[in-house]
């Protein structure tokens, strides 16, 4: 699976990163292992999954992370994750 990950502020595009996650393992390991390079790249805190993030998620392979979804103060607007490709 590919991702890109991109934080946003003031409806600018101010960082993003893109991870490969091939390894053997389940859709939710992949989309965990992959948040957690995208938040050691940028050097975030970890998000809280809401459950609109959830909801999103499963419907469109995207969700946004915004300061709700942080306990520490977020310098950005929000964090938006994409799924590039799938698994086949």
């Amino acid at each position: 699976m590919r991702f890109w990950f991109k934080l946003w502020k003031d409806a600018r595009l101010k960082k993003e990163f893109t991870v490969e996650r091939n390894e053997d393992d389940t859709r939710t390991h992949k989309v965990k292992h992959a948040l957690e390079d995208a938040i050691h790249e940028f050097d975030l805190s970890a998000p809280i999954w809401l459950d609109k993030n959830i909801r999103d998620f499963k419907r469109a392979s995207r969700c946004r992370f915004t300061q709700d979804n942080f306990i520490e103060p977020l310098e950005y607007d929000h964090l938006e994750m994409i799924v590039l490709e799938e698994d086949m």
